[in-house]
C-alpha cells in the first residue's frame, strides 16, 4: 500500500477542486499504472494479453527455461 501526502485546494463554499501531491508520490503512480511505459512496451503488453486470450503458447517460453 501506498502512502499518499497531499492537499486540497477548495473553493470558496469549501468544495474540494484540486489537490496536490509529491512528485515522488506522482511518479509512484504513474510507475503502478503503468503510464509511464514507452509506446513499444504498451504494444508488447497488449500483444501479449492477445495471445494469451487466444490460447497461443508458442508465443510463450516456458519459465524453468529462463
Amino acid at each position: 500500500m501506498i502512502t499518499i501526502n497531499k492537499k486540497f485546494v477548495v473553493d470558496e463554499h469549501g468544495d474540494p477542486k484540486e489537490v496536490i501531491i509529491l512528485w515522488e508520490d506522482f511518479k509512484k503512480i504513474e510507475e503502478m499504472l503503468g503510464l509511464d511505459l514507452e509506446s513499444n512496451a504498451i504494444y508488447d503488453l497488449k500483444q501479449a494479453r492477445k495471445d494469451r486470450e487466444a490460447g497461443n503458447k508458442s508465443a510463450y517460453v516456458e519459465l524453468d527455461s529462463i
